[in-house]
């Protein structure tokens, strides 16, 4: 069974029946959350100027993207199982419906942790200790909705804690991988506050918290500074990267996009949500080639 945000269509629907739960449980229906990740990794490579001598490493970190993507949903699962089930988009996820169960899904998010792990192993020493530091973030966000009324911050850090790896594994630490990171969370605040838009009303009934709800009929608004900030913290990153006046320019097709993202956020509704959620596959990648424009110069 597809939860509502899945693709209409995917090559999970193939699969034996058997193997169906645990694709959609690892959320290989749902690809936009392992592009979000990679993106991240992808830009710390290309600002730290690795992308010729060190394009491998590209490859290296989409398998972890997807593979730790997979087992942070499994994880974050078995941890919201009950809260899943009250909330409409996600009462038929494989284990809040009964089609996985607990012990069969830890199994799952192990293997899937392994490889990684395999990952982890092709960098240099001192990007393998920063990657091993995500671990903590990765296990205490399932718990922030609980806790905060900000668990998209708390998601910010730890999804695009890739940035740091990916330029520690090609050069020492810098201010501007620092701000890269720190664009990157405002990003997430972002794009995870639209995400949250699609179950306002049920979270509200469940006690779940988010921005979405901590910002009521502000949350376009709010969208829009989170974007905003995003852009002048990776516009400071590329110039202290590059300094040169003409640096931050190459984010201009990035401005536009996020300017696309907030007109259309005029509509609120659950399918508008979505689409302007994976929008930001494209995001990420205009980002993407601005880092390697000022990380290839």
């Amino acid at each position: 069974m597809r939860t509502p945000d899945a693709v209409a269509a995917s090559w999970v629907d193939a699969l034996p029946g058997a193997m169906q739960p645990y694709a959609r449980l690892a959320r290989l229906d749902r690809p936009a959350g392992s592009w979000l990740l990679f993106w991240p990794c992808a830009w710390g490579v290309a600002l730290a100027g690795g992308l010729v001598a060190d394009w491998a490493l590209v490859a290296w970190f989409a398998v972890g993207s997807l593979a730790m993507r997979a087992a942070g949903c499994v994880w974050n699962d078995i941890i919201d199982r009950d809260l899943d089930a009250q909330v409409a988009r996600t009462r038929a996820r494989p284990i809040a419906s009964g089609a996985v169960g607990v012990r069969a899904a830890l199994a799952l998010a192990v293997a899937l942790s392994l490889v990684g792990l395999l990952v982890v192993v092709q960098l240099r020493p001192l990007a393998q200790g920063v990657a091993v530091a995500s671990l903590g973030l990765v296990a205490a966000y399932p718990f922030m909705k609980r806790i905060t009324w900000w668990p998209q911050a708390w998601l910010g850090l730890t999804f695009n804690w890739g940035a740091l790896v990916g330029y520690v594994a090609v050069t020492d630490p810098s201010p501007a991988m620092a701000l890269l990171y720190a664009g990157g969370v405002a990003w997430t605040l972002g794009y995870d506050t639209i995400y949250a838009l699609q179950d306002i009303e049920d979270d509200a009934m469940a006690g779940i918290k988010s921005s979405a709800r901590a910002l009521g009929p502000r949350a376009r608004s709010g969208v829009a500074v989170f974007f905003m900030l995003a852009i002048l913290l990776w516009g400071a990153a590329l110039y202290v990267a590059h300094p040169d006046a003409l640096a931050p320019l190459a984010l201009l097709p990035l401005a536009g996009h996020f300017a696309w993202q907030i007109w259309r956020l005029r509509d609120q509704s659950p399918a508008n949500t979505l689409a302007l959620f994976r929008a930001n596959r494209s995001a990420g990648l205009l980002m993407f080639a601005a880092c390697a424009v000022v990380g290839l110069s």
